[in-house]
């Protein structure tokens, strides 16, 4: 299983991602503070501002302070800075 670093030590299993996107759209807002209702958001901002909103597939929400290019480029294929492959 691989991990890729969402900022702070903190991890997320690539293979649960179904999308990376910024926090500033109001559909994206809604989205969050209804999972933050539900008990579905993880914060892991460190109380730092969100600048990326990860969707898995579990429909939990993950609050990241990095950017998303920056998360997305530690996704690229061959890019295996910040990636931690767990056997």
């Amino acid at each position: 299983m691989r991990f890729i670093n969402v900022g702070y030590g903190n991890m997320v299993a690539v293979d649960r991602i179904i999308t990376l996107t910024s926090p500033e759209s109001a559909p994206i807002k809604r989205m969050i503070q209804d999972a933050k209702e539900s008990g579905r958001a993880i914060d892991v901002s460190c109380g730092r501002k969100t600048r990326a909103v990860i969707i898995t597939d579990s429909d939990h929400i993950i609050l990241s302070a990095l950017q998303t290019e920056t998360i997305a480029s530690r996704l690229e294929v061959g890019g295996d800075h910040g990636a931690v492959d767990i056997i």
